[in-house]
């Protein structure tokens, strides 16, 4: 199956935001952001051409065939260290040495790898958080990054669900890669069925964020902590209108760039 590559050139980070759930909507599966574009990538026979017409979007595009795509994502993947905790590589890498936690990923057409700054402000995050000995949700899962660490931090269950069929997959694989049994992976639209968590990861995007909220706060335990990142700087008051209306409140907050993740925790 052959893929199209969109390159949308489009720096502001404020559109950038708005734009994937719509490219999501008209079939794009993967994306990778650039500093100065965005990559969005559809399989050929997907592409609704007269909508894409109607976003009037200005693109580049390019055809890509299936057996270049690995290719696409390994000479744009470099190894991500973050201090001496975690640091995340392709198979194809050299085994870094001196960290703590390292988690090999092949990313395919999944979000996560810790080059965006929402996946390294989680991974961050997580070094300080409580999870050994605890039951994690990680929703929005991607490429599986944030469970598999999980686990590395010595969690007693992790329920990672996703609803794209490609990231469950891609996280399966991830998952084993790095030797993660504790995982059960589940392909899903809402959290109806997820079991009461002591920590729940949600790296995804404001809009998500917003719609979930109150269910993300039925899910924890009472004392359990809400990591949330795919949040802007600009995001932050309507954020924090929704999570405080649910009753938590903010533990934490980092910036990278544009870009925020809140540690949030719901009372006992």
């Amino acid at each position: 199956m052959a893929y199209l590559e969109f390159i949308i050139p489009e720096p502001d980070p404020t559109q950038r935001e708005l734009l994937i759930p719509e490219l999501e909507a008209l079939g794009f599966e993967g994306f990778e952001e650039t500093d100065d574009a965005l990559k969005a990538y559809i399989p050929e026979e997907r592409l609704d051409e007269d909508a894409w017409a109607e976003r009037r979007l200005p693109a580049t595009v390019n055809r890509l065939e299936d057996q270049n795509w690995n290719q696409v994502w390994e000479s744009n993947f470099d190894p991500v260290v973050i201090g001496d905790f975690c640091a995340v590589r392709a198979d194809f890498h050299k085994p870094i040495r001196g960290i703590a936690h390292e988690l090999v990923i092949t990313p395919k057409m999944s979000f996560g790898t810790g080059h965006h700054a929402t996946t390294r402000l989680m991974i961050q995050a997580m070094r300080t958080l409580p999870i050994e000995g605890r039951k994690v949700v990680d929703f929005g899962t991607g490429t599986g990054v944030l469970a598999i660490l999980a686990e590395h931090l010595g969690a007693e269950a992790i329920w990672a669900l996703d609803n794209d069929p490609w990231s469950i997959e891609n996280a399966q694989e991830n998952a084993k890669r790095n030797g993660a049994a504790k995982t059960t992976w589940h392909l899903a639209e809402n959290l109806e069925g997820v079991p009461v968590a002591d920590v729940v990861l949600a790296n995804i995007n404001r809009h998500i964020l917003l719609q979930f909220m109150g269910p993300l706060h039925a899910l924890l335990a009472p004392g359990g902590l809400l990591l949330l990142s795919g949040i802007l700087s600009a995001d932050r008051p309507i954020i924090a209108e929704a999570a405080t209306a649910t009753g938590l409140s903010l533990t934490e907050d980092a910036q990278e760039g544009d870009w925020v993740a809140q540690l949030w925790k719901k009372p006992r």
